[in-house]
């Protein structure tokens, strides 16, 4: 399988089998067995549900990709981040490098608040130098709540476009799906946010979104709503969001904030890792622009362990408006400071 193409199909298979598991899974246990602490590690809290999709991944891999060429697999919940497959064989004879994240939203798919996503990017095997501009596959799968009876797949390789279907598991029928990201021109009467999902800086991130908004669309109207925002808890969720046209600008600045935080005596909590961003390579596809927090391209290392913060802009257009409003925000709160 020197030939990327090739790695497509079985690891479409392999997240259509992660989503019906979840799904049964899901449909089978009550939340509080789903929701149940299974461990704590130091990149993030691993639920029960957690282990249904991992178990699966190294299984399907063996059985369908290892035995035709050597991958080097990165995956949160695997000793170390990383396995080789076949095991035992050394990481420099590694084709690829295949990063999964099984169950990107966890928190809303076990308490049956919203889909979860399978996310996986593939890149040539550059050692320790591979990062995720390497990426040249990327597929995301939609982990639909019990009484969702679709959910959407895409993927995408560089300069091929996008391809999407949704999925109907009720008929087990599959149809195209065509994803377009806003091409509106401004903020107004749209969804955008600045990620503010847990306790330690929401005061801050609350004073940098109430600043842009207001640079950008002034003050409030009185009996008026000149935006909306929405915290999809789950950066998959929040890319598809602006691939399908329903957001506009969506950020998430929790890594650079850790100089706030301790300032408060606080300790940093949990943050986005490269794993969850690893499908960026479909939104650039498709025309959205995700960047890093200072406007360079968005890129990490691959492992489980960095921290990463990022920029999703639906069209060139409102990143224009949004990300000066932006960098000004942070600098002057001394944000972006070495």
């Amino acid at each position: 399988m020197s030939d990327i193409s090739l790695l497509l199909e079985p690891l479409k298979a392999l997240h259509a089998t992660i989503r019906d598991a979840v799904v049964t899974a899901c449909e089978q246990s009550l939340t509080e067995n789903m929701s149940a602490v299974a461990a704590e590690e130091a990149g993030d809290t691993i639920y029960a549900i957690d282990r249904i999709s991992e178990a699966l991944i190294i299984e399907i891999l063996e059985r369908d990709i290892a035995p035709h060429t050597p991958v080097l697999l990165v995956a949160e919940g695997i000793e170390g981040g990383r396995i080789m497959l076949p095991k035992g064989t050394p990481e420099a004879e590694a084709l690829w490098q295949i990063m999964i994240d099984p169950i990107d939203g966890t928190r809303g798919i076990m308490y049956q608040k919203r889909s979860a996503w399978i996310l996986t990017g593939v890149a040539p095997n550059k050692g320790n130098a591979t990062s995720l501009q390497d990426i040249e596959l990327a597929i995301q799968t939609e982990i639909p709540l019990v009484k969702q009876h679709l959910s959407d797949m895409v993927w995408a390789q560089p300069g091929k476009g996008v391809q999407a279907v949704r999925y109907n598991r009720l008929t087990g029928e599959e149809t195209p799906l065509a994803l377009r990201p806003s091409r509106a021109d401004n903020l107004a009467h749209g969804y955008f946010s600045i990620s503010k999902f847990f306790p330690g800086t929401r005061d801050l991130l609350g004073d940098i979104d109430e600043e842009v908004t207001h640079a950008i669309l002034g003050p409030v109207v009185p009996g008026k709503a000149l935006c909306f925002e929405d915290q999809y808890i789950c950066s998959g969720g929040q890319f598809y969001e602006l691939m399908a046209g329903r957001d506009r600008f969506i950020c998430d600045l929790r890594p650079i904030m850790e100089k706030a935080l301790t300032a408060k005596g606080l300790a940093m909590g949990i943050c986005c890792h490269p794993y969850d961003v690893c499908t960026e390579l479909i939104a650039r596809e498709l025309g959205v622009i995700i960047t890093d927090v200072t406007g360079a391209p968005l890129d990490a290392p691959f492992d489980i362990h960095a921290d990463v913060a990022w920029a999703g802009y639906a069209n060139q257009t409102i990143r224009d408006l949004v990300e000066p409003h932006l960098l000004t925000a942070l600098q002057s709160r001394g944000l972006l400071n070495e």
